[in-house]
């Protein structure tokens, strides 16, 4: 495949048409029709983008009361600045604090072999022994040293960390449990009639009525352990949360997809004598990835759109108790944080969604689409 073909099936993939009309213009093709292309997917939108920090800019002048006001685009763009500085400066804090440990545990390494010496060259029994327990409190102090791990508060950067790891977690749950049953139910009409009911009726639970039930079951479930899980209580909680809401557009698509093969396929599964393993894995799976891997874009959507909710309850330390602990702290800032944090929650959005369009486009047959 030459060079060109290959950038065309990345930007088909990738699901970037705003791409494609560059990479034509580049290799040659009619310069009106791919500017008219550039026109339509890079100049029209930023065009809008500016319209909307203008419409932006003049509702922060209107916007005002005694104690706050909308914040401009400006003003959001300096507050995450000082967000980002205030993340390197603390890293770098808790980096030099840690180098600071490493060379005070290697000192007191060195002091505590040296007390040993001290002790075998003592002909006291008494004062040998004073000698080794002095050793073995130095030893002891090395390994606190050498162990240390900063406990500053997390910052905005470590909170987005903690809310993309939650989502996934949940997102992954959701999954395991989305995806064999909804070919169970796409399978089976008999299954499906028995199951469908409670997709009707808990499809449109609201996060919200969730997180208690989540909380109950994670407290039951910790109170019942004989050693500290590594997932904290408020984790588990806000993944929980993202598991039961986001699992149910995975499992209404792969139901349909599954439902909805060729039954041409299967009558030449039928023909061939395959097993249902062989049917399961060689047509059924295949033929309904594609309406599975939109159920699954739509899952993790709906997944990082409640986890803000989740983090807000249930305390995780994450974007949504970002935004609530600004909310509660009332400052001048407070409200440039929360606009910035809305932009970041976005953009975050857009991201993994563009990454679930490429992974649908990669098990999509015929030509893949970006949107």
């Amino acid at each position: 495949m030459n060079v060109r073909g290959a950038l065309l099936k990345f930007c088909n993939v990738a699901g970037l048409p705003v791409l494609e009309p560059f990479v034509r213009l580049a290799c040659g093709e009619d310069p009106k029709e791919q500017l008219q292309g550039i026109a339509k997917f890079a100049l029209v939108p930023a065009l809008a983008f500016l319209m909307f920090l203008a419409m932006w800019s003049a509702a922060a002048n209107v916007v005002v009361t005694d104690s706050m006001k909308l914040p401009s685009p400006a003003e959001t763009w300096l507050a995450g600045k000082q967000l980002l500085a205030m993340h390197s400066a603390q890293k770098a804090a808790d980096r030099q604090k840690q180098q600071d440990k490493a060379q005070a545990a290697i000192r007191l390494f060195v002091q505590a072999k040296a007390t040993e010496r001290a002790a075998a060259k003592s002909p006291s029994g008494s004062r040998q022994e004073a000698f080794l327990a002095q050793a073995a409190i130095l030893k002891r102090q090395a390994l606190e040293a050498a162990n240390y791990v900063p406990s500053s508060a997390p910052t905005f950067v470590d909170q987005i960390y903690t809310s993309l790891k939650t989502v996934f977690f949940g997102f992954l749950v959701a999954t395991a449990i989305a995806v064999p049953l909804g070919i169970l139910c796409g399978m089976s009409p008999w299954f499906n009639a028995a199951f469908n009911p409670f997709i009707q009726i808990f499809k449109p639970v609201s996060p919200l009525a969730w997180l208690p039930l989540a909380g109950l079951i994670v407290i039951w479930w910790y109170s019942n352990q004989t050693t500290e899980p590594i997932l904290s209580k408020a984790f588990l909680i806000s993944a929980i949360t993202v598991s039961l809401c986001s699992l149910w557009p995975t499992l209404v698509n792969t139901t349909l997809g599954v439902a909805s093969v060729d039954k041409d396929y299967l009558n030449v599964a039928r023909v061939l004598n395959l097993s249902w393993s062989q049917r399961l894995i060689k047509i059924i799976l295949p033929a309904s990835l594609p309406l599975m891997f939109a159920g699954l874009r739509i899952s993790l959507g709906v997944g990082w759109m409640v986890l803000i909710a989740a983090d807000m309850l249930a305390q995780n330390p994450g974007l949504g108790k970002f935004v609530w602990d600004e909310f509660q702290n009332g400052s001048s800032l407070t409200y440039a944080r929360i606009a910035f944090s809305v932009i970041v929650i976005g953009v975050i959005g857009l991201l993994l969604d563009r990454i679930m369009i490429c992974l649908r486009n990669l098990v999509t047959f015929g030509n893949p689409t970006g949107a």
